[in-house]
C-alpha cells in the first residue's frame, strides 16, 4: 500500500518495509532508525503504548488515547500520532454526533475508537470487554459506559481479535450473535483477514446493514501516516487498490 503510494507520487528512492521488533528491543530499535535514514514508522500491537512513552512529543489526541500508531522523526525528535481515530470517523457512513455506539474490546484500538466517538459528539459510547475490569478502567479514563451485555445502538465497533477468525465461531467470544446485528445501523470491524470480509462484516452485509471494514480503516490511517512521513498528499485511491489487491 505505502510502496504503491510512494511510486505514485514520484518518491522512487523511498521504501516502506516490515520491521519485526520484540518488546525488549523496541525502544533501542526506534531510536536508531533516524540515523539509518528512516522518516517514520507505523506501530502495531503490542507496541502502541510503548511508542507513546518513547516519543518526545505527541498530538493532543494521542496523549488522550494513550497509544500511538505513528512515529515520525523530525529534527532529532520523535513525534507520536494516532491516525486510527480520525480514520474511523472519516470512514463512517454518517455523522457520529448524537449517535449511540457499542465498542467491543478495551485495547489500544478500542481506546482510539472510544476517544474518537466521544470527541465527535456521540451521545453515548458503551464499552464491553471479556474482562470487565478493563472496560471499566478504559471508561474511567476516556469516558463512556462499561456494559456487561450488548444492546441495540446506532453503531457497533469490533476492536477485538475475534474478527480474525474465518469461521462463524467468532460470535461465541462476543456478546452478540449474527441475528443480533439487526439492532445496529452500522457495523465496523477493525480487523481484516485474507478473506474479502470477516465473518462479522459478512453477517452484517447479509442483513443489508452498512459496514466499514478494517481494510478501509487501514487505508485511511495509512494515508494520514503517509502524509506525515512525506509531506505529500496521499494518493488514497492508489493505496486502496493496492491494499485490496493484496
Amino acid at each position: 500500500m505505502h510502496n504503491a503510494a510512494l511510486a505514485a507520487v514520484g518518491l522512487a528512492d523511498w521504501r516502506y518495509q516490515l520491521l519485526p521488533v520484540p518488546r525488549e528491543l523496541f525502544a533501542d530499535t526506534v531510536r536508531a532508525l533516524p540515523a539509518a535514514g528512516f522518516r517514520g514508522v507505523n506501530v502495531t500491537i503490542p507496541h502502541k503504548q510503548a511508542a507513546l512513552a518513547l516519543a518526545d512529543d505527541a498530538t493532543a489526541r494521542t496523549r488522550a488515547i494513550g497509544a500511538a500508531n505513528t512515529l515520525s522523526f523530525e529534527a532529532g525528535r520523535i513525534l507520536a500520532d494516532n491516525t486510527d481515530a480520525p480514520a474511523l470517523i472519516a470512514g463512517l457512513p454518517f455523522d457520529a454526533a448524537g449517535k449511540t455506539a457499542l465498542v467491543l474490546g478495551a485495547g489500544g484500538s478500542a481506546r482510539a475508537a472510544v476517544w474518537a466517538l466521544r470527541d465527535s459528539g456521540a451521545a453515548e459510547v458503551r464499552v464491553w470487554n471479556r474482562t470487565a475490569a478493563r472496560a471499566e478502567r478504559l471508561c474511567a479514563e476516556l469516558g463512556g459506559t462499561p456494559v456487561a451485555a450488548a444492546a441495540p445502538a446506532d453503531l457497533l465497533v469490533n476492536c477485538t481479535s475475534s474478527g480474525l477468525d474465518d469461521s462463524g465461531s467468532m460470535f461465541k467470544s462476543l456478546p452478540i450473535d449474527a441475528d443480533g446485528l439487526a439492532g445496529y445501523s452500522c457495523v465496523v470491524d477493525l480487523m481484516y483477514s485474507r478473506r474479502i470480509d470477516t465473518p462479522l462484516i459478512a453477517a452484517a452485509l447479509a442483513l443489508s446493514i452498512p459496514v466499514l471494514d478494517g481494510l478501509e480503516i487501514l487505508v485511511g490511517q495509512g494515508a494520514l501516516s503517509f502524509e506525515r512521513f512525506t509531506g505529500r498528499p496521499a494518493p488514497v485511491d492508489v493505496m486502496r487498490t493496492a491494499a485490496r489487491a493484496r
